[in-house]
């Protein structure tokens, strides 16, 4: 994959010195632990980029903050497969969190492709996630007395939504601005509404909201 602007090596000093910035902790092998498993993580990252029309097929910027978004999940991830780094996984999960504003732990397993429109205010939980997901800014997927959801493929949150407890998300759910899905099912291929009383409402989709978003769907 080509990194826009950067070459492999100065990716690693570039996040190396991030690191060591907001946490200052005096460890000076950051390089050999990231340089283990960054190609594999940038391998998933191609496959999440690639997917999405938007963005350019084969490149990272690093100075987009949504990819950036991605990569840093993907990394932390990867490792915590690869040999549970605890303490860089941590790091990376904090450092995610402290530039893009995401709140979206190393061993959640998020799908292989999934997009987000702007970090700042994601909360994910450990859930059952499905490719296609679309995440924009305050959406929050949570447990509910330690149930957590189940979302199908091709689910949309958009500004300020919540997928709560024990939901079966179906696939292509729109969640309209604003709408909470608490202990719930949805329809598939539907927007989801919230009427004044809260209840849901569901009406059919017309349009293919994820094929503007992503290639082949």
């Amino acid at each position: 994959m080509d990194l826009a602007g950067m070459e492999r090596s100065s990716l690693v000093k570039y996040l190396v010195r991030q690191l060591e910035h907001f946490f200052p902790d005096g460890q000076h092998d950051l390089s050999f632990r990231i340089e283990k498993d960054l190609d594999q993580a940038l391998a998933r990252l191609e496959v999440c980029i690639d997917a999405v029309k938007i963005w350019r097929k084969g490149e990272f910027d690093y100075l987009h903050s949504s990819q950036y978004t991605i990569f840093l999940y993907f990394l932390s991830n990867t490792i915590w497969r690869s040999r549970q780094d605890k303490r860089l996984c941590t790091k990376l999960f904090y450092l995610n969190k402290a530039l893009n504003g995401i709140d979206c732990f190393y061993e959640i397993e998020m799908p292989d492709i999934f997009f987000i429109g702007h970090s700042v205010g994601i909360v994910l939980a450990k859930a059952d996630y499905a490719n296609y997901l679309v995440l924009y800014q305050n959406s929050t997927v949570g447990k509910n007395h330690g149930i957590a959801p189940k979302l199908e493929e091709g689910v949309i949150m958009y500004p300020n939504t919540a997928i709560i407890g024990d939901c079966h998300v179906k696939a292509r759910s729109v969640i309209a601005q604003g709408v909470s899905v608490i202990n719930k099912d949805t329809m598939p291929n539907s927007y989801v509404f919230q009427s004044n009383s809260g209840a849901l409402e569901f009406k059919p989709c017309s349009k293919n909201i994820l094929g503007d978003i992503f290639r082949h769907v």
